[in-house]
């Protein structure tokens, strides 16, 4: 994340952080961002992050980027806000977990609508692209006996 946001302001855009005080207290926090929120507790970052946020594009990363797209992922597929939720699959970082996904459509544990909420895109100008485009779906979350 450092990196992204170090790049970004170094080519005059302006960055807002939103950070647990306990990660403060451990000198994590990156104190040259336009704008640095320091919050009490993870899911209050979050919270924050999603009322801040257009949309939501998750980069390479580790269990806390997914556990952050899934929620916010989730937020959108129960109707608690209709922003997009992207992938940028750099080198094809995301193929396997997107053949799982898939999988989980197949045996009827997502709807194939709410699998295509997910954006995924390998070069990050169609991927802007795709969330400029972006319209949530009306489709209910809930997969009726008659939908097996």
């Amino acid at each position: 994340m450092g990196t992204v946001a170090d790049a970004a302001l170094a080519e005059g855009g302006r960055v807002t952080g939103v950070i647990p005080q306990a990660l403060v207290d451990k000198e994590v926090a990156h104190l040259s961002l336009t704008d640095l929120r320091i919050v009490h507790s993870m899911h209050e970052r979050k919270a924050l992050m999603a009322n801040l946020s257009d949309s939501f594009i998750a980069l390479p990363g580790g269990i806390g980027t997914f556990e952050e797209l899934f929620e916010v992922w989730t937020w959108a597929q129960l109707g608690g806000h209709s922003k997009p939720c992207a992938l940028l699959n750099i080198l094809g970082f995301y193929d396997r977990l997107l053949e799982f996904l898939d999988q989980v459509v197949e045996q009827g544990f997502l709807k194939a609508v709410h699998r295509q909420m997910l954006l995924v895109e390998e070069d990050p100008a169609h991927l802007l692209r795709a969330i400029r485009q972006y319209h949530a779906p009306a489709e209910t979350k809930w997969i009726r006996p008659t939908e097996t």
